[in-house]
């Protein structure tokens, strides 16, 4: 796993490459690729939400559980897939809820969601790997201690970053941020299963730019082109 890293957040980070279970998270995806698995997303995609999206340039944080795990989804992104796939359920659903909240939105023709990232929506999978076709099959590896200290270094060292907390396991990160500098915003799930029971209707994305206004910050274009 070679690691290459904005300069911000690799001054953040550093030092965590360096820890036991960094190096147990290095030493598992090795013999994932020995074992002859296919492990998602590509190497060089594995960090590209920190790459899009600097330490001090982050407005907003999405968190999702862990990528995609069919061939050609999965580049970095919580909820983004790559062009030339199918827009999955959940990003649909966030989809619909732009169209319900942002009234000039129109719904996308693809799933990636980069130039969200690339204005400072920091789009954040807890899992940062997943092997082909096993959803959840890299969790509770190592990755989770990584990306909670990247949640609590952002909660520690900036100010008025809105976080994005859909779904139970999303919300179980709320214990990692000082909610008296940030502001936190909880839904329910865009999955097809639990959308209906508070996603849609949450207004997360007109919240969001309002909050950012007011902190004199650039709203975020959520269109996707």
């Amino acid at each position: 796993m070679a690691v290459q890293l904005e300069a911000e957040w690799n001054a953040v980070l550093e030092g965590e490459f360096h820890k036991e279970y960094m190096k147990s998270v290095k030493a598992f995806l090795k013999k994932e690729k020995e074992d002859g698995h296919t492990v998602y997303p590509p190497a060089n995609l594995v960090f590209n939400a920190f790459n899009h999206t600097p330490f001090e340039k982050v407005k907003a944080v999405i968190i999702g559980q862990d990528p995609y795990h069919g061939k050609g989804q999965a580049h970095g992104l919580s909820f983004s897939v790559q062009k030339g796939v199918g827009i999955p359920p959940s990003l649909r659903s966030i989809y619909k809820e732009l169209q319900n909240d942002i009234p000039e939105f129109k719904y996308p023709t693809h799933g990636e969601l980069t130039k969200w990232a690339d204005q400072g929506v920091l789009l954040l999978n807890a899992t940062l790997t997943v092997r082909a076709g096993e959803p959840g099959s890299h969790q509770k590896k190592g990755w989770e201690v990584f990306t909670d200290h990247a949640i609590q270094q952002l909660s520690e060292k900036r100010n008025g970053i809105v976080f994005l907390l859909w779904g139970k396991f999303a919300q179980s990160k709320a214990e990692l941020i000082d909610s008296t500098k940030h502001h936190i915003l909880k839904a329910a799930h865009p999955s097809p299963y639990s959308a209906d029971h508070g996603f849609f209707g949450c207004r997360h994305f007109s919240k969001t730019n309002q909050i950012l206004k007011k902190n004199g910050e650039k709203e975020i274009d959520w269109q996707i082109d």
